[in-house]
């Protein structure tokens, strides 16, 4: 199997994965609704208009259509180190990084479109009437929580964030990124200032 193939692989795993998670809680979840699997994680549904983890920083509309040139400049640099043969792990690591940032878009761009809100309900999927918000205005399903530590209260002080698996696929790679391939990144990086670096006479 190709480098190539490799990757389109792994993202279409990642995406299915995802997607699916993120169906699957959207139709049988409330807003708020969870479920304890462990005293230390739960499957706890929320909804975000923002970043990974629930940041909230810019505007929804701008924030998506970053996300999908971040997805296109993804794809390029994956096509451009494959040409350049770089080692395939690296590779893989940044197709994760693509399939973690396209999850996410996948929310973003449809979900306002083909399922009701989950306020008090469980949604449902291409409602009379339309979705709860148009295309592009989407929000981002969450549900995986891990509440290692608390205080005597029950209040949780680490981890607070309730996140998904395409943003567990872009906090990964980046882990692997600064733990094994930091060559590689920093390669990539003086490539791209000796391009951008302007010529003299």
């Amino acid at each position: 199997m190709s480098t190539t193939q490799k990757s389109i692989l792994l993202i279409f795993i990642v995406l299915l994965i995802d997607q699916v998670s993120k169906v699957y809680i959207k139709l049988n979840f409330a807003l708020g609704d969870y479920i304890e699997v462990f005293s230390w994680f739960k499957i706890y549904f929320i909804e975000n208009n923002g970043m990974a983890f629930g940041l909230e920083i810019i505007g929804k509309l701008f924030l998506t259509l970053f996300r999908i040139v971040a997805v296109g400049a993804l794809a390029y640099y994956i096509h451009t180190l494959i040409k350049k043969e770089v080692r395939t792990g690296y590779i893989l690591t940044i197709a994760l990084v693509l399939a973690g940032a396209a999850g996410n878009i996948l929310d973003s761009v449809f979900y306002g479109v083909f399922f009701s809100d989950s306020y008090g309900q469980v949604a449902t999927f291409l409602p009379h009437g339309g979705g709860y918000a148009g295309l592009f205005y989407g929000k981002v399903v969450d549900m995986l929580y891990f509440p290692l530590i608390k205080n005597s209260a029950g209040e949780t002080l680490f981890f607070s964030p309730i996140f998904n698996v395409a943003d567990s696929a872009i906090s990964v790679s980046v882990a692997i990124i600064l733990i094994f391939f930091r060559k590689e990144l920093n390669e990539s990086l003086e490539s791209k200032k000796e391009i951008d670096a302007p010529t003299t006479k």
